[in-house]
């Protein structure tokens, strides 16, 4: 792995951990919406780090999913929860998003924002062992 790609990860872990701070800002206000749709954002950072650290590169919401699920949760690298925390933030975020009418709620919202942090955790663990 080449110094771009380190500082590429490197960018990629701290817009996750400023979309959490984020998420816990827009919590505060009750904004569970939007909390839910940083939270995912801090994921999917995440996600596209690890991804870079084997040398992928996601192209869409999607192809961050597939992939992530191919070289982390099937490969063992990581356990099945956080493949169901991408889906379920990723579904979440689009029915905050785009929905008129949306049923995300506090409790929701509060488990994004620790289904996040326990994802950079884990994310930033797999890193120092493997950079």
């Amino acid at each position: 792995m080449d110094k771009n790609q380190k500082e590429i990860i490197k960018a990629y872990i701290e817009t996750a951990k400023d979309k959490i701070e984020s998420a816990e800002i827009l919590f505060k206000y009750r904004k569970y919406d939007d909390t839910v749709s940083r939270a995912y954002y801090a994921v999917f950072h995440c996600a596209q780090a690890l991804l870079i650290s084997v040398g992928f590169k996601a192209e869409s919401h999607s192809g961050v999913r597939h992939l992530f699920g191919l070289h982390f949760i099937k490969g063992g690298k990581f356990d099945k929860k956080f493949g169901r925390y991408l889906k379920r933030l990723k579904d979440e975020r689009e029915n905050g998003d785009y929905g008129i009418f949306t049923l995300i709620e506090k409790n929701d919202a509060k488990t994004a924002i620790e289904e996040a942090k326990e994802f950079l955790a884990q994310t930033e663990i797999y890193l120092k062992k493997s950079l």
